[in-house]
């Protein structure tokens, strides 16, 4: 599990995070290949919302990045820049619910992140 060290000074545990596939991991785990994919800009961008995920207790702790939930209820997505954004998933074996039988996105710390797509052609 990848922890951050604020987050267990605080008393709290972190969101952990997960990757789809071992290119999204590459992606976000090396700063170079994120610039050689997405450019300097985004790179430095997605660089800093894994941080924000990495500290938050759940996705619902996010702020920057216009954080927001799918229509699907299922996937959230969060924006870099030039019309880039995160969407991931929610990563327990037994995802959290509501009493309606919503996932229950304030009780998820487990993620999964599943790709990181653009508006762009």
């Amino acid at each position: 599990m990848v922890c951050c060290p604020r987050a267990v000074h605080l008393g709290y545990a972190a969101l952990e995070l997960a990757f789809d596939s071992k290119s999204i991991r590459t992606i976000c785990e090396s700063e170079a290949q994120a610039k050689f994919e997405l450019g300097a800009s985004v790179a430095e961008v997605l660089k800093h919302r894994l941080a924000d995920m990495r500290a938050a207790r759940s996705p619902m702790d996010l702020v920057i990045g216009r954080p927001r939930i799918c229509a699907d209820g299922l996937h959230m997505v969060i924006d870099l820049c030039d019309n880039h954004r995160i969407v991931f998933k929610a990563n327990h074996p037994n995802n959290p619910k509501t009493a309606t039988d919503e996932l229950d996105w304030s009780k998820v710390s487990r993620i999964k992140i599943l790709r990181i797509e653009t508006d762009n052609g």
